[in-house]
């Protein structure tokens, strides 16, 4: 974990409380913690650091075991690699959606953040846009690839072609992407470990539902971004799930309750302050959709149109 992080970094079991933590470095390198911790003297709730990555998330280590979550399996996030980096492969069925997405995002020397980051492709388009960019997500192994990808600038993957047949590749960064500008953390987008108004890019992509509690997050993204002078960009086909999350929680898709409708109009609708629950209000920039697409094998792709809102303050 690079030292900068630690001046934005609270407790996150401690929210609403912003807690500061205390840092302990076991092993470190120029300016990279290897290993350590970082304590809340308020819960005393200890976060490990080990091999580079901060874990963050307040349920661990309570939640050691995350093996039966289909994002730690082998097959998913080759699928991830591909859909981040399958452009950067040259492969003509990739699509450019993450591109599109960094097209959306005006240059900004503040700090960036990327909540359900996986493995990474979109926090490094931020670092090209910000002064520093942070990517977030709760699955280990997703961290621990976009963490390679930033050291060692290339990793190896395999990308399924039929049964059981693979084809090895290597995913090579662009020259103009700066590792040094980048870092990726184990953590919550309903616990976000960062001080409030921390953030003057945010963005949220294919993620919203995907967790229990939708408008938590939304409201983590808004109290974590600055008042003024902020961009954001969110970003989601909307298949919503009972299996994730109770249709009374989902930010629509549904005939009654406080988010009947369309996901898409609801978001527009919160950004704007019109339920007074993000607030200060966004100014709506652009909406529309991408096309976004993932690969299960050669023979197998997912085509997924995710809607996009992107609203500045």
């Amino acid at each position: 974990m690079k030292k900068l992080l630690i001046n934005i970094l609270i407790c996150p079991a401690c929210l609403p409380d912003e807690n500061r933590l205390t840092t302990k470095i076991i092993k470190e390198q120029d300016e990279d913690i290897f290993s350590g911790s970082l304590t809340c003297r308020q819960c005393g709730k200890v976060y490990p650091i080990r091999n580079g990555i901060a874990f963050l998330d307040p349920t661990f280590p309570q939640q050691k075991d995350k093996s039966d979550s289909k994002y730690e399996t082998a097959p998913v996030l080759s699928s991830y690699m591909w859909s981040h980096y399958g452009d950067i492969l040259n492969d003509s069925d990739a699509s450019s959606a993450y591109a599109e997405w960094a097209d959306l995002m005006h240059l900004d020397s503040g700090l960036a953040v990327d909540v359900g980051s996986a493995v990474g492709r979109f926090t490094f388009e931020m670092s090209q846009k910000s002064d520093f960019a942070v990517g977030v997500d709760n699955s280990l192994s997703f961290i621990q690839s976009a963490r390679e990808l930033m050291i060692k600038r290339r990793m190896k993957i395999d990308l399924l072609q039929e049964g059981i047949l693979t084809k090895e590749d290597t995913v090579y960064l662009p020259e103009t992407w700066d590792s040094n500008k980048v870092e990726f953390i184990v953590g919550d987008a309903l616990a976000l470990p960062f001080r409030s108004k921390t953030f003057s890019s945010l963005a949220s992509l294919n993620l919203i539902d995907k967790i229990p509690l939708p408008i938590k997050h939304l409201k983590e993204m808004n109290r974590a971004a600055k008042e003024k002078d902020g961009q954001f960009l969110f970003s989601d086909p909307f298949s919503w799930s009972k299996d994730v999350s109770k249709e009374e929680d989902w930010l629509g898709g549904t005939n009654r309750g406080p988010y009947s409708g369309r996901g898409i109009e609801n978001i527009i609708a919160l950004l704007k302050g019109e339920r007074n629950e993000l607030l200060p209000e966004w100014r709506i920039e652009k909406h529309g959709h991408i096309w976004w697409k993932i690969r299960t094998h050669s023979n197998y792709f997912e085509l997924i149109r995710s809607c996009f809102v992107k609203a500045h303050r």
